[in-house]
């Protein structure tokens, strides 16, 4: 990958250049994550012209390794006030890498309230005025299918929703994936930051590409071969997510009694069957629709899927065991054809599903909303698209949220919404949760893998022994991955067969001409972290903002009977000797 594009939307000057020498080496979140504290002013106003947004493939995108279509993009988040990465399936990533584009970055803002279309294909970068069919609350579906129709059918689009014009807090960037339906770079409302560049979307068309360069054909071939292998032959990546998606979880956390429920008050529900997984499965075999679904070419793990109505009409894709927890759990909404409905409005809409479903639940305890009311919920999630004033309120995140229903149970770090597993019951993942650079995110170190589906070993997830550790080698390790360009999933297979993990060092080898090794890796992902809470220092954050809420400290969860027992000192341990 050789292109450098930079887009000013003040000037809507286009500069393509070769890529500076500081980036050769790095893709997908070590370069947005590296570029992002090079460039961006870590104090500037993250909807202001100082900040600035990048998109990047990652170092094996566009290649035929199973899982490699990721993209990533960095900034500064709205949300958080901290540095962003957020990465997403579809089409982009891999049309990107195919046409020698190392990153895409837009700078500046426009004057007045013209949005625009930004076109990248062979032939250079051109800027159009965006037509208003697709704004001022056209959802995301139909304006993904009016631009590959004005563009054509195989173009990869990168869009923001409604909820990015009106620059809430919990927009998300959409992809378009290979069917024409929506996968998200969803956390930390970097949305708002591309609707604040006055860019309604990006359109890609990799026609006349000329690929991806092997540097060894033959050795990247055995290699992919023997990882893809590691990924069919893995229990998780094999079976579970295949059949169940990432939904299987409802069950299997119900039963560890980390489901938070109601908005974190309790662990377990008596419900789960309605929502779990294998009722998922039932249901959308019974309509007709797909069990099994890839977000992007090359997947094989596939464990997206089109769940449909009662009329065998498609409503959602990548329907995820984080949104059916949020609505169906957190919220106690028990009918999972409800929890679709609103899955859909919050893609067409384009915000952060994780986000949403946790403010929601925290208006639920704050009244605005009664609890279980699937309908209600759904009527305050298409109010983001007008806005009105409630719109607004659960557009701007669980924060916001609590602060204007006057609670102090508000389930954030950072200010960023907690995900689908109670830190006080997974103490791992409280330890993830409190200290990786961009708020509250399970997926910065998955600590479940370990601590729940005993992946890689076993750590107790009721007891602090080893937590922190375990927090810090899966952080180091994640962000390894999200450079690559892969699905995090792999870390399933990697963690457990070593053969798997030894491939995918030798794609990398095979596919640069390269001779890295695991430590290498480790050193890589180290890095990553360090730049990214360099960049959040010098934006005035400390240890102090890697804590858990208190209410964790002192509210003990059912039915384990258990509260958040760290130490300040013992949290800050989790980067000791980075």
């Amino acid at each position: 990958m050789d292109k450098f594009i930079r887009i000013d939307m003040a000037t809507r000057k286009v500069t393509t250049e070769a890529v500076p020498e500081k980036y050769k080496a790095l893709a997908g979140r070590a370069l947005t994550s590296n570029f992002v504290n090079d460039e961006v002013k870590p104090t500037c106003h993250p909807l202001g012209k100082n900040n600035k947004l990048i998109f990047a493939p990652g170092m094996l995108t566009g290649t035929t390794a199973a899982q490699s279509g990721r993209i990533s993009v960095g900034g500064k988040s709205p949300l958080t006030g901290t540095i962003k990465e957020s990465n997403a399936g579809g089409t982009f990533a891999q049309k990107m890498a195919k046409m020698g584009i190392k990153a895409i970055v837009l700078e500046g803002m426009p004057q007045g309230e013209e949005f625009y279309i930004i076109k990248i294909d062979m032939h250079g970068v051109t800027i159009d005025t965006s037509p208003a069919d697709i704004l001022g609350g056209c959802g995301n579906y139909n304006a993904l299918a009016f631009l590959a129709e004005q563009y054509g059918p195989k173009v990869g689009i990168a869009i923001t929703g409604p909820a990015g014009e009106y620059r809430l807090p919990s927009a998300n960037i959409s992809f378009r994936d290979p069917d024409g339906n929506i996968r998200s770079a969803g956390r930390g409302g970097l949305g708002a930051v591309l609707g604040s560049k006055k860019v309604k979307a990006l359109v890609i068309d990799d026609t006349g590409a000329p690929g991806v360069t092997i540097h060894d054909p033959e050795k990247f071939k055995e290699a992919a071969r023997t990882f893809a292998r590691g990924l069919t032959t893995h229990a998780v990546t094999g079976q579970a997510l295949p059949l169940y998606g990432t939904n299987v979880l409802v069950n299997i956390l119900n039963e560890a009694g980390g489901l938070p429920t109601k908005n974190f008050t309790e662990g377990r529900i008596d419900w789960n069957t309605n929502i779990s997984g294998e009722t998922m499965n039932e249901i959308i075999t019974k309509r007709g629709g797909k069990v099994s679904h890839g977000c992007h070419a090359g997947c094989i793990i596939r464990c997206s899927q089109h769940y449909t109505d009662e009329k065998g009409k498609y409503v959602t894709s990548g329907f995820e065991y984080e949104t059916i927890w949020g609505l169906g759990a957190d919220a106690m909404i028990k009918d999972l054809d409800d929890i679709a409905r609103i899955d859909r409005e919050m893609d067409d809409l384009g915000v952060d599903s994780i986000e949403t479903v946790v403010a929601i639940a925290v208006a639920m305890e704050g009244g605005l909303i009664p609890w279980g009311d699937g309908k209600m919920a759904l009527d305050a999630v298409k109010q983001i698209s007008v806005p009105t004033p409630l719109g607004r309120i659960i557009g701007s995140g669980t924060s916001i949220v609590g602060k204007t229903c006057g609670l102090f149970r508000v389930p954030i770090v950072k200010d960023q919404g907690i995900p689908a597993y109670d830190p006080r019951a997974v103490k791992g993942i409280g330890m993830t949760y409190a200290t990786t650079p961009m708020g509250a995110d399970h997926t910065a170190g998955y600590t479940i893998a370990t601590n729940i589906l005993k992946v890689g070993g076993y750590v107790d997830p009721l007891k602090k022994e080893g937590q922190a550790e375990l927090s810090r080698n899966l952080q180091i390790a994640t962000a390894a991955v999200d450079s690559t360009g892969m699905c995090l999933f792999i870390a399933f297979a990697i963690m457990d067969i070593p053969e798997a993990f030894n491939a995918l060092v030798d794609m990398i080898n095979a596919r640069y001409g390269t001779s890295i090794t695991a430590d290498d890796v480790t050193n890589l992902g180290k890095s990553v972290l360090k730049a990214e809470r360099e960049f959040n220092k010098k934006a005035g954050f400390t240890n102090l903002d890697d804590r858990l809420p208190e209410f964790f400290e002192y509210e003990a969860l059912p039915p384990h009977n258990v509260v958040w027992d760290f130490t300040p000192e013992e949290i800050d341990a989790v980067y000791k000797g980075l």
